[in-house]
């Protein structure tokens, strides 16, 4: 029986390894063909995309960077996903410490809300909410439209945070009003560190949300100056769609923050999806 264990358990161990394996090269090999293409001649991707480089054309990132205008358009996706992240924050962590804790009166209501509004497109609000920007001289402005996107991931964010100030122990909360405790020094001294990993959690999912962002950014964000770093990369499309080359590269300097930032944050968002997966 031990043996048989053994075996099984080894059998169970390695499809599950390399189920995992193909799953990461389905997921790498996009990106690792746009880093080799970024470094070829137009000509060379067209006659063999899977082939090495035969000579390194550094120039193609230098030109990308140039006409794409990454310079300006990080600044804006910076700003823009700051802006954004900072909102959702608060008023997330707020309300899913009320709603957690059933602090007001219909709180299931507000909750059903919140999941009817996670279900409604966002393609319903543009021409209103482009007709009260434009009245309010408004477009263009980054911290006005990071205003729109956070209100679109909030629901989500919401419940994320109510289900990690579930997991916090009522004790911890109790002790604190009886040492004289207000809720501002609860919420800030008491919960926050415990809650740490859904904030960590939620920035990274809103920040990448965020920073991909198009549908609202194209249309309140209008003018070169205002553009983020995916709206310049795209905005290439209609000069460079002919020189792969250049694309390639662009595609690169606009993923290429992402991965490295989720690089250095995966750990904290794995260790925040777990500890809140615990209630619902």
């Amino acid at each position: 029986m031990g043996a048989a264990s053994k075996k099984k358990k080894f059998t169970v161990n390695f499809v599950t390894h390399m189920v995992l394996i193909l799953l990461v090269i389905i997921c790498l090999l996009p990106i690792v063909l746009v880093l080799i293409n970024s470094f070829k001649e137009n000509a060379e991707i067209v006659a063999n995309p899977l082939r090495l480089p035969v000579v390194y054309h550094l120039e193609n990132y230098v030109q990308a960077w140039t006409t794409g205008k990454f310079a300006k358009g990080f600044l804006n996706s910076i700003k823009l996903t700051g802006c954004t992240v900072i909102i959702v924050l608060i008023c997330a962590s707020l309300a899913g410490y009320v709603l957690a804790g059933k602090r007001i009166k219909g709180s299931g209501v507000v909750l059903m809300y919140f999941m009817v509004a996670m279900t409604v497109p966002m393609q319903l609000f543009l021409f209103p909410l482009y007709y009260v920007y434009a009245k309010l001289g408004m477009i263009g402005n980054i911290p006005a439209t990071s205003v729109i996107l956070s209100a679109t991931y909030m629901p989500l964010a919401i419940f994320l945070m109510r289900t990690f100030f579930l997991n916090v122990p009522k004790e911890l909360e109790e002790a604190a009003r009886i040492d004289g405790a207000n809720t501002r020094q609860v919420i800030w001294y008491v919960m926050r560190p415990v809650v740490s990993p859904g904030l960590i959690t939620v920035s990274v999912l809103i920040g990448l949300q965020s920073w991909n962002e198009y549908l609202v950014t194209s249309t309140f964000l209008q003018g070169e100056k205002n553009f983020t770093a995916t709206l310049g990369f795209l905005s290439m499309n209609g000069s460079y769609g002919s020189n792969m080359a250049i694309l390639m590269a662009s595609a690169m300097i606009l993923i290429g923050p992402i991965i490295i930032f989720f690089l250095f944050a995966q750990k904290y968002f794995v260790d925040g999806m777990v500890s809140g997966a615990v209630k619902g």
